[in-house]
């Protein structure tokens, strides 16, 4: 490994602007008005654009077991989907408010959390088309004060999350029913939301990775067939090194081109670093993502995603939770990691992106803006 090196700064060549690449998994905790210990104030000072609210029903602050998803919202299936009284918004109300206040704007996953133990939100919903006016309600509450509900505008409403993860058993800790039953929902959904808001951008799947066989290509052909319009196509991606991150972009950018679907925006929204998981490997991770070097992973991994055909990348996660690299889980305080997303503030400050040298080989990466 070379012991010296030069990172050469031209400010004269701009190519385009800085993306969204500081984005994150869920948002702040605590309040600015009643003192409560929480990073309200540490979180709203990196000035992240969005916010993507997977996984939140597993933390308190959020609403725990009222927030978010969509059998936790609507919570007896059998309930008239027009009717405000079965929906319970409250929890997630206050959630996005926080959100909100704190200048994010939330990216909503239509869903449920991953379920890796009692199976509840992850089974296939009884009636597809019930399902998608269901998630128009939600959508309608936020967006179009329906229920009592807010004119937020929110942009982004993802369908679902990684239904072709599998554990090291086999099974799915995501996604009960078949591929083929996954790809009708989609596709009856989008087709759905698109219908009701076509100003609004739906998309997904989330998949957990796009080397799982051909299972995204299949996917998308399926779409493809069938006519679903497709704003975003999102993907998630673990690792320990960022040529392999590289390469994850460069595959769904070209099975995308292939399959029809190459004007969509991509969005790598989980992220993070991962030597294994299980055992030893695991908790290296683990540790790995609290300390300088997750730190310069994280710093790392945003100078890929800007320099490569990605639109948005999101962080996994802000919540409190043993994959947080960015809060301390019991005080809240940052974390070495944080001030990677603090320094990427300056460059979306200054806005335009100045294209540096990036030395895969070596492990150097770097990015600048003016």
């Amino acid at each position: 490994m070379k012991t010296d090196f030069e990172v050469c700064v031209d400010l004269a060549k701009e190519s385009g602007v800085i993306k969204p690449m500081n984005c994150v998994n869920n948002g702040p905790t605590g309040s600015e008005v009643r003192g409560v210990i929480g990073n309200f104030n540490t979180y709203k000072a990196l000035e992240i654009p969005y916010a993507r609210t997977h996984d939140s029903s597993f933390y308190p602050e959020y609403g725990w077991e009222f927030s978010i998803d969509v059998h936790r919202i609507f919570r007896d299936f059998d309930a008239d989907e027009n009717d405000p009284a079965s929906y319970k918004f409250t929890s997630t109300d206050r959630y996005l408010d926080s959100m909100r206040r704190a200048g994010t704007e939330p990216f909503y996953r239509l869903g449920c959390n991953i379920e890796h133990e009692e199976k509840n939100g992850t089974y296939p919903p009884k009636d597809f088309a019930k399902w998608a006016r269901i998630c128009e309600h939600i959508i309608r509450h936020f967006n179009e004060g329906w229920a009592n509900g807010f004119d937020w505008n929110i942009t982004y409403w993802e369908i679902w999350n990684e239904p072709d993860c599998r554990n090291a058993d086999g099974t799915n800790p995501c996604w009960q029913g078949t591929d083929e039953q996954f790809c009708e929902l989609f596709m009856t959904a989008a087709k759905h939301l698109k219908s009701c808001f076509p100003a609004l951008k739906i998309g997904g799947p989330a998949v957990c990775t796009v080397w799982n066989g051909d299972y995204l290509k299949n996917f998308l052909m399926y779409q493809k067939a069938n006519k679903t319009p497709i704003d975003f196509i999102s993907y998630h991606w673990y690792g320990a090194h960022l040529s392999d991150l590289r390469s994850s972009i460069r595959r769904a950018n070209s099975l995308l081109a292939e399959c029809g679907y190459g004007e969509a925006e991509t969005i790598l929204n989980e992220w993070n670093y991962i030597r294994g998981w299980l055992g030893d490997t695991w908790s290296y991770s683990l540790r790995t993502e609290r300390n300088q070097k997750g730190a310069a992973f994280i710093a790392g991994a945003m100078c890929v995603g800007q320099t490569e055909d990605l639109d948005m990348l999101m962080y996994y996660d802000a919540s409190p939770c043993i994959m947080d690299g960015l809060f301390d889980m019991g005080t809240l305080e940052p974390l070495p990691g944080y001030y990677a997303l603090l320094a990427f503030r300056e460059l979306r400050r200054l806005g335009h992106f100045v294209p540096t040298e990036i030395d895969y080989e070596n492990g150097i990466y770097s990015c600048a803006a003016r």
